[in-house]
């Protein structure tokens, strides 16, 4: 069924980038919206900065409209938990929570604890179960054609290559904030009067599940303090 609905998605991807080339980043939610109407969707960790395109859709009066995906892999740290609700509350979100067909203590039993081993195909196994299969049956469930993030080109290695709008396991993935800096975020965030993470005030550039975050030191920063050192990418954002 997938590949019936996105057959004709490789031969629009230049003309999609291309008209995306002078949008700013609210134009491009807006031309996503329009474009793709109930078959487009956003996704949001409510991490470190996920307050910036969550408060653009609410700007734009799209935050019934546009659906909204909280991936819970239920690993999540407190302060997440509670930004969460800060952030539904004040942008009057509508948020649609997906988690794993298989809860942590199962996962934990059957697997172990897959952070713990240091091996790169436990942390893939990891992301599979708790991240990737939830988004995707998701994305299945509501039949969406196209999401969007917001991944930023010097963030990792894998999204220095990216377009604006791409292919992700054979649907679209929009990236509206991709060209932005940290300051830019900040900028933005300030400028709204956006609440920061609560982790944000303890040295966390980015933040996800609670075994696989640290705050920034002098040898790491960034993504670089996901995972262990051994990954930068939880897989989502990549079709490998």
């Amino acid at each position: 069924m997938i590949e019936n609905i996105h057959k004709n998605i490789e031969p629009n991807l230049k003309q999609y980038n291309q008209e995306l080339l002078d949008m700013k980043a609210q134009e491009m939610l807006l031309w996503g919206y329009k474009e793709f109407n109930n078959q487009f969707a956003i996704t949001t960790s409510f991490g470190i900065q996920s307050s910036v395109l969550l408060h653009m859709v609410s700007k734009l009066g799209l935050q019934k409209k546009i659906k909204i995906f909280w991936i819970d892999t239920g690993y999540l740290p407190q302060e997440t938990y509670h930004y969460a609700e800060k952030l539904i509350e004040n942008l009057s979100l509508e948020i649609k929570v997906l988690q794993s067909e298989v809860s942590p203590a199962r996962m934990e039993a059957i697997y172990g604890k897959l952070w713990e081993t240091s091996k790169a195909n436990d942390l893939d196994k990891y992301h599979e179960l708790r991240k990737i299969k939830p988004l995707e049956k998701g994305l299945e469930k509501y039949n969406i054609y196209c999401w969007a993030s917001g991944v930023r080109s010097r963030q990792t290695e894998n999204r220095k290559k990216m377009k604006f709008i791409d292919v992700i396991r054979q649907r679209l993935s929009l990236r509206p904030l991709l060209n932005w800096t940290n300051k830019d975020i900040f900028y933005y965030m300030e400028e709204n009067n956006l609440p920061a993470h609560p982790l944000f005030y303890k040295g966390y550039s980015t933040v996800g599940d609670w075994h696989s975050s640290s705050p920034d030191d002098n040898e790491k920063k960034g993504r670089a303090t996901r995972f262990g050192g051994i990954k930068q990418e939880c897989g989502i954002h990549s079709n490998n």
